[in-house]
């Protein structure tokens, strides 16, 4: 039988990020054979993937970040079962490897980054790897990217949130970008401006303005006129140019922008927070 030394374990365990027992116990188990240790870690990732397969993983962390020339962003949610694992270094350094893989690759949807190779291995495997030492359910839920002329992101500080924004141009004061994404992750908006916003979102805000007139006892005729008022209210505080910016509420979003330049303005946004599907 083969002696299986401390490097051997250490060896193992940077070769997958296991724990050193589960390490220390896989190559004893194969003789110290490296391949065949291998195989059987990730094999109890998936046993333990298959296991918790109907567990709830509703944790975890929303990741963004931009190419260095700030044309392209990417926006990943890694999820787990619980706080404590999201908080783990294992979880967030897994989570960054991801990220960068969606930000250097050229696919577009979710399904398609699973496939992304991470040196040898698919990051679906890899996430299933992670399970076996983990100890929890694992799930890639959300990928979404965005390009423009001039892109911008922001984390919360919690991890849970992270939303990214392009611009129509570029401009010399990073602060405006990152001012506006913010914006989106404290406020929510639903578009970028009031031509934005999805149909269904717009007929439900026009029935809850009539339905409130008509409970406050204006007639059924008036109460449309007045649901398209309250509607033009909602596109004000609920649409991202229209919005008061959040460092100075006398000026909208729009604003703030035409002070830095007239013609600057924002061709898309993205916001994600890890309990979205």
């Amino acid at each position: 039988m083969a002696k299986i030394t401390a490097a051997d374990v250490a060896k193992l365990r940077k070769m997958t990020g296991a724990g050193m027992m589960d390490c220390k116990k896989a190559l004893g188990e194969t003789d110290g054979d490296f391949d065949a240790a291998i195989d059987m870690l990730r094999k109890k990732g998936q046993k333990i993937a298959a296991k918790r397969a109907d567990k709830e993983a509703l944790e975890g962390v929303v990741l963004a970040k931009a190419n260095e020339d700030k044309t392209k962003a990417v926006i990943i949610s890694l999820n787990c079962e619980t706080d404590f694992v999201a908080k783990t270094d294992n979880f967030i350094n897994l989570s960054n490897t991801i990220l960068d893989a969606a930000l250097n690759s050229d696919v577009d949807n979710l399904e398609d980054l699973k496939n992304v190779k991470i040196a040898e291995r698919t990051v679906s495997e890899e996430i299933l790897d992670a399970t076996g030492i983990i100890g929890e359910k694992m799930q890639l839920s959300h990928f979404s990217q965005i390009k423009a002329d001039k892109v911008e992101f922001y984390i919360h500080q919690d991890k849970k949130l992270s939303t990214m924004v392009g611009f129509n141009k570029t401009y010399s004061d990073e602060q405006v970008g990152k001012d506006v994404a913010m914006q989106i992750a404290a406020m929510s908006p639903v578009g970028i401006d009031k031509d934005d916003v999805e149909e269904d979102i717009i007929q439900k805000e026009l029935e809850i303005g009539k339905e409130l007139a008509i409970n406050e006892g204006k007639p059924a005729q008036l109460a449309e006129q007045i649901s398209k008022g309250r509607l033009n209210k909602f596109f004000k505080e609920n649409t991202l140019l229209n919005q008061a910016f959040i460092k100075d509420n006398k000026k909208s979003v729009s604003d703030y922008l035409k002070e830095q330049d007239k013609d600057l303005t924002v061709t898309v946004m993205k916001r994600h927070s890890i309990r979205e599907a």
